[in-house]
């Protein structure tokens, strides 16, 4: 019992003390409007470094789909096939075709030989008679017809040859057509596999074994996902403060803190939000995958409006013992209010950017004790507090 009182002296002196400390931190301040900010936030979505998106080529059945969403293949796998059936079977009739076309233009070419070293107008095997009926011909008749203007046997073998000539043109552009019908044909067997451009994941699919598809019609989404991006709409006024290879502050939606560095500015503005597109390129191994949220934190303001609506308290304000960020608000009734917030980027030595939850004018309480509820006033005990709202 000796031990007892001194104990409870020293519990009442600490909590005496304690609470003067408190009552001396904690106090009320007024949330301005900082213009003092340089730095805005904006938000952004991790892309992959490449993404195609897959189409169907060819009318047809999906046969054969390789892997799902998550799935990594390298570059010229096999990603996903359609029937061809038919287009194989058309393509054995072409090679018939072909084969015809080819023998067509040996057997003109033979006949022009034929008719270039012996002419079958003067071949004595063409008449009956041991040929003496065309040597006869070739000896007198012509020569007398030709004397008299009425034949040219020169002019008639040079038609013989022009047709013979004729002939092997027709066999070859024949032969050229079934060609060019076989070289389509391969085409769209090609195309009814779709092949990976690059080393990559498939990110979607848009369709199973078993569908139907037309051509036009998307099959997958296949992205390079070894290097992330991200993808911000920066306001047009801001995009004067990025240069290409600059570094920029990025928050992901996972609280990871990181850098990323500005790849690509798109040299034209939507007309319709007034917004330049962006692409950074994020450091190579970051925990992050495509579709994630981002903010991203650039020189400059984003307008005076918004400018006014970001303000920066003291990192003192946010209560601590909270797994969400929180500031404690007084109201017009004269009473605190717990109130989540939204904050951005650290600036100076001990101030927080506030993106949302507090508009300038407002009164806080700077330094409230940990695990502080609403109703809690500077001078008062925290164990006197109200039961949070």
């Amino acid at each position: 019992m000796k031990y007892v009182q001194p104990l409870l002296i020293f519990s009442l002196s600490l909590a005496v003390s304690l609470f003067t400390v408190e009552a001396a931190e904690s106090q009320i301040i007024t949330v301005g409007s900082s213009d003092s900010l340089s730095v805005a936030t904006l938000s952004g979505t991790v892309i992959p470094f490449k993404e195609v998106t897959l189409t169907a080529q060819i009318p047809g059945r999906i046969e054969m789909i390789s892997g799902r969403e998550g799935d990594r293949f390298k570059q010229n796998d096999l990603l996903l096939s359609i029937g061809d059936d038919d287009l194989r079977a058309k393509r054995q009739a072409v090679q018939a075709q072909m084969a015809n076309a080819q023998a067509a233009v040996q057997n003109a070419q033979v006949q022009y030989n034929r008719e270039l070293y012996s002419p079958r107008s003067e071949s004595p095997s063409s008449a009956p008679g041991f040929g003496l009926p065309i040597m006869m011909d070739n000896m007198f008749t012509k020569n007398m017809g030709s004397f008299m203007g009425q034949g040219e046997p020169a002019l008639e073998r040079r038609a013989d040859l022009y047709t013979a000539v004729t002939g092997v043109n027709q066999a070859q552009a024949t032969l050229m057509q079934t060609r060019s019908q076989l070289r389509e044909l391969d085409a769209k067997i090609r195309d009814a596999r779709a092949i990976a451009p690059f080393d990559g994941m498939v990110l979607k699919k848009m369709v199973e074994v078993g569908d139907t598809v037309q051509p036009g019609q998307p099959l997958l989404n296949f992205g390079h996902i070894k290097y992330l991006r991200l993808q911000s709409e920066v306001p047009s006024r801001l995009v004067k403060g990025l240069k290409k290879g600059m570094l920029v502050s990025v928050r992901l939606n996972n609280n990871l803190e990181t850098k990323a560095r500005v790849a690509q500015i798109y040299p034209i503005a939507d007309p319709g939000k007034h917004t330049v597109t962006v692409k950074f390129d994020l450091p190579q191994g970051v925990k992050a995958a495509p579709g994630m949220y981002a903010e991203l934190r650039v020189p400059g303001r984003i307008s005076s409006g918004n400018a006014a609506s970001q303000v920066a308290i003291p990192e003192t304000a946010l209560i601590r013992g909270r797994s969400l960020p929180a500031v404690l608000v007084v109201t017009e009734k004269g009473n605190s209010q717990v109130r989540l917030v939204r904050i951005g980027e650290h600036v100076g030595a001990h101030q927080v950017v506030v993106l949302s939850g507090l508009q300038p004018g407002q009164r806080i309480i700077d330094n409230p004790p940990p695990g502080v509820r609403s109703g809690w006033m500077p001078g008062q005990l925290h164990g006197s507090s109200r039961a949070e709202k």
